[in-house]
């Protein structure tokens, strides 16, 4: 017979899981670079459109869809109405990649990434459920990994008890976050290729 876990543990989880959810995660990450790589000015003319193009309308678009009941919860934890949320993100994704590189001539590397990482989750989801917070946790640690090392294995510890949250509150299986977890890891390890490419 399976234990329940103790009030305290599933509370305890809840904010974890909460807390670094894939939105949040990867906003520490920008705000983490912004403040050791750029002005204040830079740190706006970048961190401007992808808030206004990409996080802001994914909030709102998962307020609204939880508040007229098109989604569960604002983990979106139904595979079935997971799909239209990876669309929409992805759409806002590709909007601000056309916006930015009409802009600047270059690609952002970081953003086209997290495009590929969630189409992946996207392909993985018409058969299993991968867990979204411990793949973007996974690839929010390697993003970490670029700039400094020790916080790189800092965000990775934080993926993994992210990951262990998420079974503890029966949001995903092991199965489910091992897949999430293996997807990322892959992505993860492109990135930093490519990132060590376009370094030389």
């Amino acid at each position: 017979m399976e234990e329940t876990p103790s009030p305290l543990l599933l509370k305890i989880s809840k904010i974890i899981s909460d807390f670094f959810n894939p939105l949040t995660s990867l906003i520490i990450f920008f705000i983490y670079m912004s403040v050791r790589e750029y002005t204040l000015k830079d740190s706006l003319l970048y961190f401007l459109p992808v808030s206004l193009m990409i996080i802001v309308p994914v909030i709102i678009w998962l307020v609204w869809n939880v508040k007229t009941g098109r989604y569960t919860n604002m983990d979106v934890s139904n595979r079935v109405q997971r799909k239209t949320l990876y669309i929409f993100i992805a759409a806002c994704i590709i909007t601000y990649l056309i916006f930015n590189y009409s802009r600047t001539g270059s690609i952002d590397l970081v953003m086209l990434f997290i495009l590929i990482l969630l189409f992946a989750l996207q392909v993985s989801n018409f058969f299993i459920k991968s867990s979204m917070h411990t793949a973007f946790n996974i690839f929010t640690a390697a993003l970490f990994f670029t700039l400094d090392w020790k916080m790189g294995l800092l965000w990775l510890g934080i993926a993994t008890l992210v990951g262990i949250t998420r079974v503890i509150l029966k949001r995903h299986t092991i199965k489910e976050v091992f897949m999430g977890a293996g997807i990322a890891f892959v992505v993860s390890f492109l990135y930093l290729y490519c990132n060590i490419q376009f370094q030389h």
